[in-house]
């Protein structure tokens, strides 16, 4: 197998074992941190500042989804973390042509939601610890970070690889011809009807 037809359709298991290296290191991550907020931090403890007036650490019982949206529908994101995992499991096994981006955030993707289901599902609430001090914005988690930057890359890595590139190029030589059949297929009509 020759380097282009490597970058376009990557081994199955390598797809899945990358996947599931970054799932894992996700899950990790994620679930290490939670536990030392938890253990250190604690409900109604004042967040502690890690770059002062950029982030800091602070408690936070999120019984939403993502940066506290959605409160009060948890146990419905554990089943869409499901599907997420299901999901992606299926498109890395599946699909013909896949870049090793895709791989790569799909396994970012699932980790993150399976921390947060995890979550869900053992305390009834997300743990999210991370707050940005120099813009008003939601205190997240490691989970949270692999699912929006594992989404930007399996998008980006759909988008500007090689496999797209090289659906491209398939879809347009079909295309081509399909019409080119089409033009011989007229030409003949066009002869017996002259005769």
């Amino acid at each position: 197998m020759d380097r282009k037809t490597q970058d376009v359709k990557p081994p199955r298991a390598w797809r899945l074992a990358v996947a599931a290296a970054f799932a894992v290191a996700f899950l990790a991550v994620d679930q290490l941190t939670k536990v030392l907020v938890r253990a250190t931090l604690g409900s109604g403890t004042v967040g502690v500042q890690l770059i002062p007036g950029i982030i800091g650490f602070e408690y936070v019982e999120n019984t939403g989804v993502a940066f506290g949206m959605a409160s009060g529908y948890g146990y419905t994101f554990v089943l869409l973390a499901a599907v997420v995992v299901v999901v992606s499991i299926a498109y890395l096994w599946r699909a013909p042509l896949i870049s090793r981006l895709e791989a790569v955030g799909l396994g970012m993707l699932a980790g993150g939601a399976i921390g947060n289901a995890f979550d869900r599902l053992v305390f009834g609430f997300v743990t999210d610890f991370i707050a940005t001090e120099f813009i008003n914005f939601p205190v997240f988690n490691v989970a949270d970070i692999g699912i929006t930057v594992g989404v930007v890359i399996a998008f980006v890595g759909f988008l500007f690889s090689p496999a797209n590139a090289e659906a491209k190029r398939r879809a347009e030589e079909d295309r081509a011809e399909r019409l080119a059949r089409r033009s011989d297929s007229k030409k003949g009509d066009d002869t017996r009807k002259g005769r």
